[in-house]
């Protein structure tokens, strides 16, 4: 629990003290977020605001997880399974890195034609199949080899799992490795383009990411507080544990992202100082995907990450209705802008909207402690 708690501070502060200069930094290379004119209230002052300011909460996440390492190696080796850096680490921050990077490419390209359009969709498309794929490959593929006092090996999970989860792995929906990678593309997908769509207004995204993240520590950490690898733990038959890799590697690198998106948040909030862009958008995206994967919980993301699913429903729901009846069922999307023209201030929609953020949390973490009970029982 320590070199979580540690992680977290070092991330927040890091990226609480760092922001600042990166807004100095990319407004003096000028920067900018293109902004399009779309009636907005929301838009209106923020035209050259810095954009690309992901970068500061990813390196802060990356620096506290080598900060949270270095405490691991002071604790006795019967209270931690592992003091190396593992696989789950790889997998989780490459695909926060990697992710971020498409983004990254995306934000450089509008900043230097002086144009929101950047990337263009098959480009950015292109980038998400590729770091899934990558990852997805590395994370089903090289299993685990922890062995205990006697040398005997006593772990030998994956980051990611052939069966689909819920709160746990549902041994009715195995389905292999190849299709397993293939869920795991459509995740990060799915994860880095929801987060984008809700990024939008100051703060929406991260505050909502932060939600997420927060959870994920907890998910974790509970896991690795009933794991299956311990075996203080289940040499009681009774105990119900959890057959996942690495879980105090996935809580506290959740614990980092979120404390540095906190930290981020500071000057991210209305009226923003600088924006993540979609360096930040696509690399928390990228990193939660991961989270679902590695936790066991791919079917529970979508409650989880509600609000996500919300807003990008929001954007399918627009299109269809559009391209077949011809008719917009939202003043505009994604459905933070469609209050914004319904005359909702910038500061209430975000509000409203991570409240909304807390219950899909709330519910999603409700399920998942509800399940340990009833294993319990």
């Amino acid at each position: 629990m320590r070199a979580v708690i540690i992680a977290i501070g070092v991330a927040f502060l890091v990226s609480l003290l760092a922001t600042p200069l990166a807004i100095k930094v990319f407004a003096r290379l000028k920067a900018g977020q293109p902004i399009r004119s779309l009636g907005l209230a929301s838009n209106e002052g923020k035209k050259g605001t810095p954009t690309m300011g992901g970068v500061v909460f990813i390196l802060a996440t990356v620096i506290a997880y080598v900060a949270g390492h270095l405490a691991l190696t002071t604790l006795p080796d019967a209270q931690i399974a592992q003091v190396e850096p593992t696989i789950t680490a790889l997998v989780l921050l490459g695909l926060m890195v990697f992710s971020g990077a498409v983004g990254f490419i995306d934000d450089f390209l509008k900043v230097r034609k002086r144009h929101s359009g950047g990337l263009n969709k098959r480009g950015k498309l292109f980038g998400q199949i590729l770091v899934g794929a990558i990852f997805g490959v590395i994370a089903l593929y090289f299993p685990s080899s922890m062995t205990d006092a006697s040398g005997a090996t006593t772990n030998t999970e994956t980051v990611g799992s052939t069966t689909l989860s819920f709160i746990r792995d549902i041994p009715a929906l195995e389905i292999g490795k190849i299709a397993s990678v293939i869920v795991i593309i459509l995740v990060v997908m799915a994860a880095t383009n929801g987060v984008n769509l809700t990024d939008g207004l100051d703060g929406l995204a991260t505050g909502a990411s932060v939600m997420v993240l927060a959870a994920y520590a907890l998910i974790a950490f509970w896991q690795y507080r009933h794991w299956c690898a311990d075996p203080t733990y289940t040499a009681n038959p009774n105990n119900y544990c959890y057959a996942v890799r690495d879980p105090l590697e996935i809580a506290l690198i959740a614990g980092a992202a979120a404390g540095a998106c906190v930290g981020f948040l500071w000057w991210n909030t209305s009226p923003a100082r600088i924006f993540m862009g979609d360096t930040g958008a696509l690399g928390l995206g990228g990193l939660i995907a991961g989270m679902a994967m590695s936790t066991r919980t791919i079917l529970l993301l979508p409650i989880l990450g509600g609000l996500f699913v919300i807003i990008t429903m929001s954007v399918v729901i627009q299109i269809i209705s559009f391209r077949t009846t011809g008719k917009r069922v939202f003043r505009m999307s994604p459905l933070q802008h469609h209050f914004e023209l319904a005359g909702w201030s910038e500061v209430n929609i975000v509000v409203r909207f991570w409240i909304i953020a807390g219950i899909g949390v709330a519910i999603a973490l409700g399920l998942f402690y509800s399940d340990f009970l009833a294993s319990m029982g």
